[in-house]
């Protein structure tokens, strides 16, 4: 654990602030659930609950099986960082903190397409982000649908790397994030 030097009281109704500069390096936005743990020794820890992060496995084995079916390459994340990669290294992206174009998908609540070929696209978009919180990674087109759970933004599906994203791409993508957001609320 590392210390940060900094002290906070707890006031009369037993909250404590934190820091906003501990708030972004941990990306913690206002509404985030923290997650609360106590250890033997009397420590009180918090960390940021990702609840599509319980869901792991089942993000892993939706973004193989939608991979093998339209043949392109599936990322599914949380609100912070990919859980689930499928037909790419995923040494590249998993664990990886998401790019400002998912970000943006998720707090808009829409889906964003990218067709770097077609006439008037600008560059791709940033899909993940690098330790430095920049753009690592640059696809030729790409398809971001957020997964919407009880009206807030949980996580998104990615799929990219083709010429355009095509209608059946889209409907995969936006089936995805309805059944993972479905898996949320039960």
């Amino acid at each position: 654990m590392k210390a940060t030097g900094i002290v906070r009281r707890i006031d009369d109704l037993g909250r404590v602030v934190i820091p906003k500069e501990i708030r972004r390096n941990m990306r913690i936005r206002e509404g985030d659930p923290l997650e609360i743990f106590v250890d033997r020794s009397g420590e009180i820890i918090l960390k940021k609950y990702s609840p599509i992060g319980e869901l792991a496995g089942l993000a892993r084995e939706y973004a193989e099986a939608i991979n093998e079916t339209i043949g392109a390459p599936v990322l599914i994340a949380d609100r912070d960082n990919i859980i689930a990669v499928a037909g790419a290294a995923k040494k590249d992206f998993l664990g990886k903190a998401i790019g400002k174009q998912i970000e943006q998908s998720m707090e808009e609540r829409r889906s964003i397409v990218h067709n770097y070929g077609e006439q008037g696209s600008s560059s791709p978009g940033d899909i993940v982000a690098d330790d430095r919180g920049e753009a690592s990674y640059r696809f030729s087109s790409d398809l971001i649908m957020p997964i919407i759970s009880r009206g807030d933004p949980i996580g998104a599906v990615v799929i990219y790397g083709r010429d355009t994203i095509s209608e059946v791409e889209k409907k995969v993508a936006q089936s995805a994030a309805g059944v993972m957001a479905k898996q949320m609320e039960q």
